[in-house]
């Protein structure tokens, strides 16, 4: 068999094990990069030269860029002006979606765009009364669409640039994509606008994200946030000093929870002698306990929000969070009050919840289940998660972004992207080592912590395209790619060069809805420019076109990410996408043909 042969079948069987979806992509695409060893289509140096590219550094890079403008809050921020601008009418919403979709897909890729809005889209959706499965799907095509904008918008985008270097001497501008994207953009929103109501389905879903977007007014009704809870702090020189609580509160409207003091903490009895650096923890009205703490020289810490106070609540830089005590947790038989300071976690304890009920201004030894609702800086809220002494009930992580206005790292994470745009829109350094210095920028600026930075890799994607660039090697050094092309190149040599396009178009989307659209692209570059060498037509305009085709992943959910996000949450099924997918498709293909040589003539 010879060499061409033999990669084509090694192709063939990691086509149908893509296709197959039992094997992760991972797995299959290291196999794949193995077989070719040790059949010598590669050599070592080849079996790994993939994990050493530079597009794989720099898609990786924009990963911790993408993440560090959600940490920031900007990408919430751009969600919540969506949510004002998209009003009620089905028109308007799709559009406001589209154009941040498009937008955020062009700045943060396909999929980063896809998972951020996924929520923000079902909260639009509720708010103009339309199923979501009538909107998530256009939020995919659309963010597909958008990824065409510019070269951060997807690693196909990257690898199509590198082959354009390497074929022809010079890439593609950061820009220049978005000659043959804004057109997507506006005639795939016109494709939607006027079939999506017919063509996508009505689902419901049991997996929807949760719409954190009243959860501070649910909290604040629920756990009767309303009666107001205050600290007050014994100073030396207060008059409380040596008196008992009898004494104090004697003839007022304020109810004694607690004392807490350096050491304990006991319940607020009539017979407590009131200590300086004593903290009372009391439950009353405002005036009441106003003019008590004026009196007696206390120091007043309010605790509890209403409605009108929710800044303080969650803001910037404190927030909530509702915890359950598990069985066998550590917590239980601890004392607890509302307005109690955890001395374990340094969170201020707003209620206390037993069996569904509130237990009241009062203190009670925690049981299995009780629910406490805490208060305080989101790094002692985040730790939560970590402690095996509690369950947490909502992700704190979610609630900031949905909850919190711009975070105080926005202004720099917004630098860091507009800087990286410049270097990469201006040329002055290579988009990899661009891309670097976001991602080092993001982290070094503490908009990211390490942590985050590694968890913010698509590591699947990574491998994924890494380990298939040796199989676009082995395709052309074996002949096969001009095994491939030659069928298409006789079919098409009597007629017009937009017949190869119109066949490249077909061949790079009917793959791309089955297997990964990075995969297809590595795979079908060889194929198209091997082909555009025999008709003699330039390289550039047939990889924009397997570029946009490559983008074209609309008929199924596996063919991106970007479908599965939204896949769930809309609560459809594999043939729900095909129906809409095929016009929209129709459109990208007219406008590919149509528009491509009009700027990279043939």
């Amino acid at each position: 068999m010879t060499d061409a042969a033999l990669s084509l079948l090694i192709l063939g069987v990691t086509v149908a094990l893509f296709v197959w979806n039992r094997l992760p992509v991972g797995v299959v695409a290291v196999a794949s990069a193995l077989a070719l060893y040790f059949f010598d289509l590669i050599d070592l140096k080849g079996l790994t030269s993939g994990f050493g590219d530079s597009v794989i550094v720099f898609i990786a890079a924009l990963f911790i860029v993408s993440e560090g403008l959600e940490a920031s809050g900007i990408t919430a921020w751009a969600g919540r002006l969506l949510t004002r601008a998209a009003g009620t009418t089905r028109v308007r919403v799709l559009g406001a979606i589209a154009l941040l979709a498009a937008i955020l897909s062009a700045l943060i890729t396909i999929n980063g765009a896809a998972a951020a809005l996924v929520p923000v889209t079902v909260a639009v959706a509720r708010h103009a009364s339309i199923g979501p499965s009538k909107i998530l799907v256009p939020l995919a095509y659309s963010c597909s669409a958008g990824s065409l904008l510019a070269l951060s918008g997807s690693p196909v985008n990257v690898i199509v640039n590198d082959a354009a270097r390497d074929a022809t001497g010079a890439g593609f501008g950061y820009f220049e994509f978005a000659l043959v994207g804004v057109p997507l953009v506006i005639l795939t929103y016109g494709a939607i606008a006027l079939f999506g109501d017919r063509l996508l389905p009505t689902r419901e879903s049991d997996d929807l994200p949760v719409d954190f977007g009243n959860y501070v007014g649910q909290v604040v009704d629920h756990y009767g946030l309303d009666d107001r809870i205050y600290r007050l702090h014994v100073d030396p020189e207060s008059a409380c000093v040596g008196k008992t609580a009898h004494q104090l509160l004697a003839g007022t409207e304020i109810v004694g929870i607690a004392v807490q003091g350096a050491r304990e903490s006991t319940p607020l009895g009539d017979d407590h002698d009131v200590a300086a650096g004593d903290v009372m923890v009391v439950s009353g009205s405002g005036s009441a306990v106003d003019d008590f703490a004026r009196t007696h020289d206390l120091t007043l810490e309010d605790v509890a929000g209403r409605r009108g106070t929710r800044g303080r609540l969650v803001d910037r830089d404190v927030g909530i969070s509702e915890i359950v005590v598990p069985p066998r947790s550590d917590l239980i038989g601890q004392p607890v009050f509302p307005g109690m300071i955890r001395p374990d976690t340094g969170l201020l304890v707003l209620s206390v919840r037993r069996r569904s009920s509130d237990v009241g201004p009062r203190m009670v030894d925690l049981v299995e289940g009780d629910t406490m609702l805490v208060h305080g800086p989101w790094q002692a809220i985040d730790a939560l998660e970590e402690d095996q002494q509690v369950l947490v009930v909502a992700s704190s992580e979610e609630l900031r972004r949905q909850t919190v206005p711009l975070h105080r790292t926005a202004p720099r994470a917004g630098i860091i992207l507009v800087a990286m745009i410049v270097l990469l829109a201006s040329g002055l350094v290579p988009p990899v080592v661009a891309a670097l210095l976001g991602a080092v920028a993001m982290v070094g600026s503490r908009v990211l912590t390490t942590e985050q930075a590694y968890r913010a890799v698509s590591w699947e994607t990574i491998v994924l395209i890494a380990a298939l660039i040796p199989m676009s090697s082995a395709i052309t050094s074996s002949g096969a790619a001009e095994d491939i092309a030659r069928p298409i190149v006789d079919a098409v040599s009597d007629h017009s060069p937009y017949v190869l396009l119109v066949v490249l178009f077909a061949l790079t989307a009917a793959l791309g809805q089955f297997i990964s659209n990075a995969a297809t692209t590595l795979i079908v570059i060889p194929i198209a420019l091997a082909a555009a060498a025999d008709v003699g037509v330039d390289a550039r305009p047939v990889l924009m076109l397997v570029c946009t085709a490559g983008a074209a992943a609309l008929l199924t959910p596996i063919a991106t990410p970007a479908n599965m996000i939204v896949m769930n949450p809309g609560g459809y099924r594999f043939g729900d996408y095909w129906r809409l997918g095929a016009v929209v498709m129709l459109v990208w293909l007219v406008v590919a043909v149509g528009i491509i040589p009009v700027f990279w003539p043939l």
